[in-house]
């Protein structure tokens, strides 16, 4: 069944993870992916609730010269074509958070893994679990 076969696949992929880790490797696309997308999301928990104009500017800037640089191209040039349908949303650490999550979603839907329930950012990438399980 095609769960199954996912899981197997990640399965797989977190053990070549692993050892590729313990050899230094460079990054494959996944890491890549997945270290960007911990960096991005952690960048946006932090900014600022009420950015100055350039905070808010340099915000916009970040992502239009990231998406040039991107090691990934075929990545890059995805995400250049977001920007140009969805420009970042700078007015607020709310706005930003919950634009990436969108742009990320829409990763997402493309590479038919799971959606990301937005209202959850903070938790995820600055507070913490409700739980505890992160303290």
């Amino acid at each position: 069944d095609k769960k199954e076969d996912r899981k197997e696949a990640d399965k797989s992929a977190a053990l070549a993870a692993a050892e590729r880790k313990l050899l230094n490797c460079p990054l494959d696309k996944d890491e890549l992916g997945s270290a960007t997308w911990s960096f991005l999301h952690t960048m946006a928990a932090y900014f600022p609730e009420k950015p100055t104009r350039q905070e808010s500017n340099d915000m916009k800037t970040f992502f239009d010269v990231f998406s040039k640089f991107y090691p990934c191209s075929t990545c890059a040039e995805d995400l250049r074509e977001q920007l140009k349908i969805t420009p970042p949303e700078t007015s607020s650490q709310n706005e930003l958070s919950q634009w990436l999550c969108r742009i990320h979603n829409e990763v997402n839907k493309k590479l038919g893994k799971p959606i990301f329930d937005c209202k959850l950012v903070g938790q995820r990438w600055k507070d913490g679990w409700l739980d505890g399980s992160c303290d």
